[in-house]
């Protein structure tokens, strides 16, 4: 056992070295190899995964500000891992007791060196025998895993601010506005198909990945009386058209004048989702208030629960898809919990509902 031992003790130190910047990681690779440890490099944290992923390196030395990802996402990542892998912060973003710093260590960095704005191969060479010594003692640290925290919730509010007066409703024109997530798909084309030529204007949100909302608007536009397309900047909700949002972006009703118009909008995911049925409901209610009707549909979670309350809230009639005709009772029961919907119905009864409350 003791020669094994002695010649693990003696085989270097696998150090990874996460900059953007070509020069810091030849500099980084210079120093490092000078003294005695094996480097690898990456450009950003997303080739650093895979890297560890393949071979887990000792200690990793690593920058804060990075395309694709940034260096706390990163460290979060690799502080969840199973063996985490302790990390040396290299950052001119991490001064002294700046705020980054300071979720740098709370994240499980075990150390920061600043570098300069200006001069860091300078600085980096100065300061060579400090980095090594540094690179080091993290390599030897003892550190724990730590659970990765969940991405931050937003609600409706971080794409439509909320509105401290009650909307407008001199105009008689109607919107119907449309959620949908698992099952969805074909709760709408019963809906849809459902609708005569003169129906009111409906504005959908269906949760579905980006390039096939296009051809899901298509298909139903050969099914249904009504017409039936992907949803662009500045269309007109009006009688007998169903505007659908594309994937990827949100979807907000818009006044203007006697007439309502949709927005695609940017913007954070919405209680997980984009395009988020809160983030639809939320417009319509402020746009149309009581010319409204929402509808939501089957679906996971619990996208458009708030926002069929502040329909409900504004003035609209709000319906609920019942648990034995869906495909997953998620959303519309959390509405339900919520004190969101007006009515609950089955599927086959709701487009009869929204033509006797819209017309």
């Amino acid at each position: 056992m003791a020669p094994t031992t002695a010649s693990a003790r003696k085989a270097p130190l696998h150090i990874l070295v996460v900059d953007d910047s070509a020069m810091v990681r030849q500099a980084l690779a210079a120093i490092l190899g000078a003294a005695g440890m094996r480097v690898e490099v990456a450009a950003d944290p997303i080739i650093a995964i895979e890297k560890v992923r393949r071979a887990r390196p000792d200690a990793v030395v690593l920058d804060l500000e990075m395309p694709r990802m940034d260096g706390l996402t990163f460290l979060r990542w690799l502080m969840s891992e199973a063996d985490p892998v302790p990390a040396l912060i290299c950052s001119s973003l991490a001064g002294p007791g700046t705020d980054v710093a300071m979720q740098a260590l709370e994240t499980g960095a075990v150390g920061i060196v600043t570098k300069p704005q200006l001069g860091v191969k300078g600085f980096l060479l100065d300061s060579a025998e400090q980095l090594a010594e540094a690179v080091r003692g993290a390599a030897h640290a003892r550190v724990r895993r730590r659970a990765a925290p969940p991405p931050p919730r937003q609600d409706a509010s971080a794409v439509i601010p909320p509105r401290a007066r009650p909307p407008l409703t001199t105009t008689t024109s109607k919107v119907v506005a449309v959620g949908a997530s698992t099952g969805g798909t074909e709760a709408l084309r019963e809906l849809l198909e459902a609708m005569p030529p003169d129906a009111p204007g409906i504005a959908v949100v269906q949760h579905m990945p980006e390039l096939f909302t296009g051809a899901f608007a298509r298909r139903l536009d050969g099914l249904c009386r009504i017409e039936v397309k992907e949803a662009e900047q500045g269309d007109r909700i009006c009688s007998g058209r169903a505007l659908i949002a594309p994937g990827n972006h949100h979807l907000a009703v818009r006044r203007s004048g006697a007439t309502y118009l949709v927005e695609v909008l940017e913007g954070p995911p919405v209680s997980r989702h984009r395009p988020s049925v809160d983030v639809l409901f939320r417009s319509t209610a402020q746009a149309a208030g009581s010319n409204a009707v929402g509808v939501i549909l089957t679906g996971m979670g619990d996208d458009g629960a708030r926002g069929l309350l502040e329909m409900r809230q504004a003035g609209a009639h709000t319906i609920a898809q019942d648990e034995a005709s869906c495909v997953v009772f998620g959303m519309p029961k959390e509405a339900i919990a919520g004190g969101g919907a007006c009515e609950v119905l089955p599927l086959p009864k709701i487009a009869g509902a929204v033509l006797k409350r819209s017309s």
